[in-house]
């Protein structure tokens, strides 16, 4: 996501002019030269909007990470274009290059503006740079593409989406398979320093009109040559998805639930009704509004299922319905959430947290494996701003857990995982299969539980009452601040790091730790964790997808004579969330 950025200086001007035209000159799509070469004309003859504009396409590559790339799609150096995807790609494959001969990378698509165009675009490069293209279908969900790499045993997977952000946004994701990654990391987005070796590609790589492959026509057609090095695949790789897939529900005493189902105007939709009808869950009602890919995202402000009023349409169908269950699903199909009729809840239904689903999510795991005889070995992940509720589950049955860096490029590496999960609703359900968060996976999950329950006059509150009682109700909930200066953010970790809060929630604070020094084996990544007598923690980073800081709060409060303490959590929760506030003070 472009920052905000002021019109340049009249020293600056003449550099930026001449960084734009180079740019311009070598940019192989005619619609984006025609549109950056008018803008060109329009700061140089001193408009201050054009100026501005123009600025801010130029204030530096876009950078490439672990989270691969992401920027509004457009025109620069700093956009998603077809440039810099070429660049991008001509990187990743001067990287697999020096280990692998042919590398094979599978590619898949989801149905933002210029995603069908910028995976043709990958496809010719990699192609052309002496690799295999594998090219998905059109318009599927991201853990289709986490699933390919494994099942096709390719080098790497190349997935061009931005999963939930703003309509205005694309990305492309990397994944290492096949021969260039080993056991766990098979099927796992990038981490260091692959990433790093990566980008160095990336900075030696020519314009991208000089990247042998890359399409000049701006309506091409992907087509499939005669010498193999792009293969269009069928849909025998979606077929095996949905059937890996649907086996998760395994048997079920009472499958006769009613769902109602929020693709979020994202590629998961009827994927998702494909999936959970052979899972034996076929009452399922998209919402007709919301059911359709359309990268415009019209009915919600922000295609994120966690966003206040994303559920709306949803939660009135199912209203009306009577339905056992909401499941949504964001743009891309990784991230899942989930709301459950409750009596107590205003307007009859509640919308879980992802700590309760991962918390429900990782009972079921837990149970499965100990009944499956070997819990010794198996492994519950999660991240380390994730509930600690996970901990004390695998304790209950006897698993081993593990705290891993924010992000399933961390998560999904875990050795002996059997479940992983982050408060970001993101589920790794079958690791065996889909090394990644799987959306998708995830209902089929939450739609065997809804029904294992039912049969037993049960809902998902009940379980999560359960969990509270023996494990204590672990409450969590996020603070979040949104810049235009990514300046911000920098500024309040160095004042929290300097002068650290000494008391939060009227406990206490017993604990600083700077998670850049490293922590609990971790290895150093941004962020600052304060822990209360009360055993309340904070913990506050910079989000590595957004200009946000971040702060994630939990408290854990013991049942008394079998009643959950719900409302005291909240209580205090919100004293965390107030004090929390006034500290950062952004």
């Amino acid at each position: 996501m472009a920052d905000v950025v002021s019109a340049p200086q009249p020293e600056d001007l003449a550099g930026l002019l001449e960084r734009a035209r180079h740019w311009c000159a070598h940019d192989p799509a005619p619609a984006e030269r025609a549109a950056l070469s008018a803008l060109i004309e329009q700061a140089q003859a001193g408009e201050a909007e054009a100026l501005a504009d123009l600025a801010s396409r130029f204030t530096g590559p876009l950078t490439f990470g672990t989270a691969g790339l992401r920027g509004a799609v457009g025109a620069g150096e700093t956009r998603m274009n077809r440039a810099v995807v070429a660049r991008a790609t001509f990187g990743l494959m001067g990287y697999l290059n020096g280990i692998v001969e042919e590398p094979r990378v599978v590619i898949g698509c989801d149905a933002r503006h210029g995603s069908a165009d910028f995976a043709r675009t990958v496809a010719q490069v990699v192609a052309a740079a002496g690799g295999r293209a594998l090219v998905l279908p059109a318009q599927l969900p991201t853990p289709v593409l986490a699933y390919a790499v494994r099942d096709l045993q390719a080098d790497a997977g190349v997935m061009v989406t931005a999963s939930h952000n703003p309509p205005a946004d694309n990305g492309y994701k990397v994944y290492l398979g096949g021969r260039v990654a080993q056991d766990e990391a098979r099927g796992v987005q990038i981490v260091p320093p692959a990433d790093r070796l990566i980008a160095e590609n990336i900075a030696a790589a020519p314009p991208a009109d000089q990247i042998p492959g890359v399409p000049s026509d701006d309506d091409g057609v992907l087509e499939q040559p005669e010498d193999a090095k792009i293969v269009l695949l069928d849909h025998g790789v979606v077929a095996g998805y949905v059937g890996r897939a649907a086996s998760l529900a395994g048997s079920q005493l009472d499958a006769d639930i009613s769902i109602v189902l929020t693709p979020l105007h994202g590629v998961g939709g009827q994927l998702a009704c494909d999936v959970l009808a052979t899972a034996g869950f076929p009452e399922v009602q998209l919402v007709p509004e919301q059911a359709e890919p359309d990268p415009d995202f019209p009915t919600v402000a922000f295609p994120n299922p966690e966003e206040p009023g994303a559920l709306d349409l949803a939660l009135d169908l199912a209203r009306r319905s009577d339905a056992d269950v909401v499941i949504a699903l964001d743009p891309d199909a990784d991230r899942c959430s989930v709301a459950t009729p409750d009596p107590s809840a205003p307007g009859g239904w509640r919308q879980l947290t992802g700590d309760e689903l991962g918390a429900l999510l990782g009972e079921q795991a837990a149970q499965r494996t100990a009944q499956e005889g070997d819990p010794d070995t198996a492994v519950l992940a999660c991240s380390i701003v994730s509930s600690r509720q996970l901990a004390r589950i695998a304790a209950a049955h006897g698993c081993q857990h593990a705290t891993t860096l924010t992000g399933f490029k961390w998560i999904a590496r875990t050795p002996g995982i059997v479940f992983g999960y982050e408060e970001a609703i993101g589920y790794c359900t079958d690791p065996g299969y889909v090394r990644d968060k799987d959306g998708i996976g995830t209902a089929v999950r939450v739609a065997a539980l809804v029904a294992q329950l039912r049969s037993q006059g049960r809902t998902l509150c009940d379980a999560l009452d359960d969990l509270a009682r023996r494990d204590g109700l672990h409450a969590t909930s996020q603070v979040s601040f949104r810049v235009s200066d990514l300046q911000l953010i920098g500024d309040a970790m160095a004042r929290l790091r300097q002068n650290p809060p000494t008391v939060l929630a009227d406990s206490a604070v017993v604990e600083v730790a700077d998670l850049a020094r490293g922590y609990a084996g971790l290895l150093p990544t941004d962020g600052l964790l304060l822990r209360t007598e009360r055993d309340d923690r904070v913990i506050v980073r910079p989000s590595g997808t957004e200009p946000k800081l971040k702060c994630y709060l939990e408290v854990i409060l013991a049942a008394c004579d079998g009643r959950v303490p719900r409302d005291a959590a909240q209580q205090r929760l919100r004293q965390l969330e107030k004090d929390v506030s006034a500290v950062v003070a952004l």
